[in-house]
């Protein structure tokens, strides 16, 4: 018997192993095609590059390698869904350093996915509420309106009436996470044969880990959009969608449904004054959250955003959500203050307390300051507008791992707690820039920052919402 049940558990375990190696082929095969046809896609390039009639040429050339690279990798992550389509989209504002033709076709990983067929996300909603979608609801709409990494986003109506969002999990998709996320390195080193360059893989995918398994689980998600729906209620410009208790599960999330104009619909539409406010509403959510209540929805991207005519913006997508702790405020906050204070080296003295840098780094405090303060230039001035061509050069000079700061980098390190505070800086940038935001955004980073009096019309109506008592409050960690 003791022979029987031993061979019995390693039969279960050599099939466990077998799984798991199927599991990582199907997941992780797509990537290494994708990593060897551009590899075989770059010895051809190289050739015609060292024929190329001059500089010029030889800079168009490059070009039309990334756009085409751009377009393989979108098309190939798309279908992916998971984590590696996740990965694809928290390092998606490097597209603001690439042509704009590799910025569309990498855009799409923002909102973008081939949609599971419509029995089998009614069969999800069966299993998790015990009926089927027609049955539940007044209304359903069996075609998504959105598909993304994790999930998809189907419309509905409730018996009373009310129109609703349903998010629909992937089936399986959970068991696909672990492979994923040990495919988020290769990921990355792929990303980095056209851009990024310096990125620090082992802190970006711990935390990634953190975040994603987080985000596996709906009723965690729904439990942040309270939270946020708390901290902003009855805000004059900023609005969170409630969430429908009864209906939503682990894989199921019913929330109020939304109208508003998508990004891409308010980018081509919107007049210079409303782009001009839309920015100052995502700036002030963005350091309200970081600075006023130390949570943050970690994944700032155009899908996330619905923008309404009276001025307000909703927000959406409440999965990949960061809260900073005591210890990683005390750490963190303070290498802020002497950046904003043009003091370089007071930067690198908290930079090696805060483990950026070793203490024997040896390097010039004024290189170190040069490099780091790229994302921060529009808060050293008094007033800034940011542009798409700002954004680039910023990210094309911290990216660039041959360039003038290459011995900075090198030394340089990303603690796990700062990827996702690194993504929300470089992700509101990339917005800003799309918007050509020009306002004082120093003085509204320190009403946030330093309680500072507000700056602006927005600012005055924000301050009157928090005299009014009216204001939610985020739990500290």
């Amino acid at each position: 018997m003791p022979g029987r049940l031993s061979r019995s558990a390693g039969s279960a375990r050599h099939r466990r192993r077998r799984a798991r190696l199927r599991h990582w082929v199907r997941r992780t095969g797509p990537l290494l095609v994708l990593g060897v046809r551009r590899g075989v896609a770059l010895l051809p390039h190289v050739a015609r590059r060292l024929r190329a009639a001059d500089q010029a040429a030889r800079e168009e050339l490059d070009r039309q390698f990334v756009i085409r690279t751009a377009q393989d990798v979108a098309r190939e992550l798309g279908n992916m869904k998971g984590a590696v389509m996740k990965a694809g989209q928290l390092v998606s504002f490097i597209v603001e350093a690439l042509p704009p033709e590799a910025q569309q076709a990498l855009a799409s990983l923002q909102s973008e996915a081939p949609p599971m067929a419509p029995s089998l996300a009614e069969q999800v909603v069966v299993d998790e509420l015990g009926r089927h979608p027609t049955r539940l609801f007044r209304d359903w709409e069996p075609v998504p309106v959105a598909a993304a990494s994790i999930g998809q986003v189907h419309r509905a109506v409730l018996r009373d009436g009310r129109r609703v969002a349903v998010k629909v999990q992937y089936p399986g998709v959970g068991d696909a996470i672990g492979a994923d996320l040990a495919n988020v390195e290769l990921l990355y080193g792929m990303f980095s044969a056209f851009a990024l360059k310096s990125l620090d893989v082992k802190g970006m995918v711990d935390e990634l880990r953190d975040r994603m398994i987080e985000e596996l689980d709906y009723r965690r998600e729904a439990d942040n959009q309270r939270l946020f729906g708390r901290i902003y209620a009855g805000h004059p410009f900023i609005r969170v969608p409630s969430v429908i208790d009864e209906f939503s599960t682990g894989k199921v999330l019913v929330t109020e449904w939304v109208d508003g104009l998508s990004w891409a619909e308010f980018e081509s539409t919107a007049s210079p004054q409303a782009r001009q406010r839309a920015a100052e509403v995502l700036f002030r959510w963005s350091q309200q959250c970081v600075y006023r209540h130390r949570v943050f929805n970690g994944d700032p991207q155009p899908g996330n955003y619905r923008f309404h005519p009276d001025g307000s913006v909703s927000f959406l997508d409440f999965g990949m959500v960061k809260r900073w702790s005591d210890a990683e405020v005390a750490t963190l906050w303070p290498v802020i203050e002497p950046l904003l204070g043009a003091d370089p080296a007071g930067t690198v003295r908290e930079m090696v307390t805060a483990g950026f840098l070793a203490p024997d780094h040896g390097l010039d405090p004024a290189d170190v300051f040069a490099y780091v303060s790229a994302p921060y230039e529009p808060y050293l001035a008094d007033r800034f507008t940011f542009t798409r061509r700002y954004v680039a050069d910023a990210l094309g000079a911290i990216l660039d791992v041959k360039g003038p700061y290459q011995t900075v980098i090198e030394r340089l390190n990303l603690p796990t707690s700062f990827v996702i505070l690194d993504r929300v800086v470089w992700g509101m940038s990339a917005l800003m820039g799309k918007l050509e935001a020009d306002n004082c955004w120093r003085a509204i980073l320190d009403e946030y920052r330093l309680d500072a009096p507000a700056s602006t019309e927005l600012g005055r109506r924000e301050a009157r919402w928090r005299a009014s008592g009216d204001t939610g409050a985020a739990p500290q960690p």
